[in-house]
């Protein structure tokens, strides 16, 4: 049996209808052979079995726990056959097979670890949400996405290193992950591609945004843009980051940073809006992180 030249990994975590959508949208469009892997990742009810019942050519994987989003593409990698490996979040669908042009660019250029694809907003389909991102700053650890937030009139439309991918779309070689392993699950959620970016970098690849290939993106459809779980795990993970990471010095006043001033200063803003829920959850997020072995 020939084997694919793209294995697919998205992962499912109470999103049925945000994976059938991305689903019928990878079925209409991609040409190139392609495998399709869905990783159940704990959802509430069985959803595993409901998309194997309506699409019983893709493979599903059903996980009872929650795996986290590393954990729950990682098991996806297990059961991947091809040379290259998309990752792309459930609440995302692609219009077209523009996914061809990057996989035959990952073929010509083997020093190419990863590409991200042009990310659209969903609801606003000329709306870019991302076209590369810029480096962290070694303290504040503050960077921006490239493009967000623009109207997209081919501004964006040239291959440009990047020194991150994007979680919501990635395309991999297997070779590099094969060389620095799977993605880091000690985040669970938030921060682990970045993380990921910088280990595929420290291998001797390069990153690169690729407008080639366009993705569209419900941006944190299935948290949430300010939830309690989000801020939690984006204030754990960003001291995280810092501390797997940075030198010794910027570790230090990353962290110092991040406790001391930045912190505060977002829980003060998040009482004064009577979000005192986010407040708290960044809070425990800081203990959280102090915990950690």
């Amino acid at each position: 049996m020939k084997l694919p030249e793209l294995s697919i990994i998205t992962v499912n975590y109470n999103g049925f209808a945000d994976t059938v959508q991305l689903i019928e949208s990878i079925q209409t469009h991609l040409a190139i052979p392609y495998e399709l892997i869905v990783v159940d990742n704990g959802s509430m009810a069985d959803e595993a079995d409901m998309l194997k019942h309506q699409f019983p050519n893709i493979k599903v994987i059903r996980s009872a726990k929650n795996l986290g989003f590393a954990g729950g593409n990682n098991l996806g990698i297990k059961d991947a056959a091809a040379n290259f490996l998309l990752f792309i979040n459930n609440d995302a669908y692609v219009k077209d097979d523009s996914f061809t042009h990057l996989v035959e660019r990952m073929k010509k250029e083997p020093i190419l670890g990863g590409i991200s694809p042009k990310i659209l907003f969903a609801d606003q389909e000329k709306l870019i949400q991302f076209a590369g991102y810029t480096q962290l700053s070694s303290i504040t650890l503050r960077n921006r996405l490239i493009g967000f937030k623009d109207q997209d009139s081919g501004q964006y439309d040239h291959p440009i290193s990047t020194p991150y991918l994007h979680g919501a779309a990635m395309l991999i070689r297997r070779e590099a992950i094969e060389k620095v392993g799977g993605m880091p699950e000690i985040y669970f959620l938030y921060y682990e591609e970045l993380d990921w970016s910088v280990q595929l970098r420290r291998a001797g690849y390069r990153l690169e945004f690729n407008p080639s290939a366009v993705v569209y993106h419900k941006e944190s459809s299935s948290v949430g843009q300010e939830s309690p779980l989000k801020a939690f795990y984006m204030t754990r993970n960003r001291m995280l980051f810092a501390k797997r990471n940075l030198s010794f010095f910027h570790r230090f006043l990353s962290i110092a940073y991040q406790i001391s001033m930045a912190l505060p200063k977002r829980v003060f803003h998040c009482l004064l809006k009577g979000n005192s829920d986010l407040a708290v959850a960044m809070m425990k997020g800081c203990v959280a992180f102090i915990r950690m072995k």
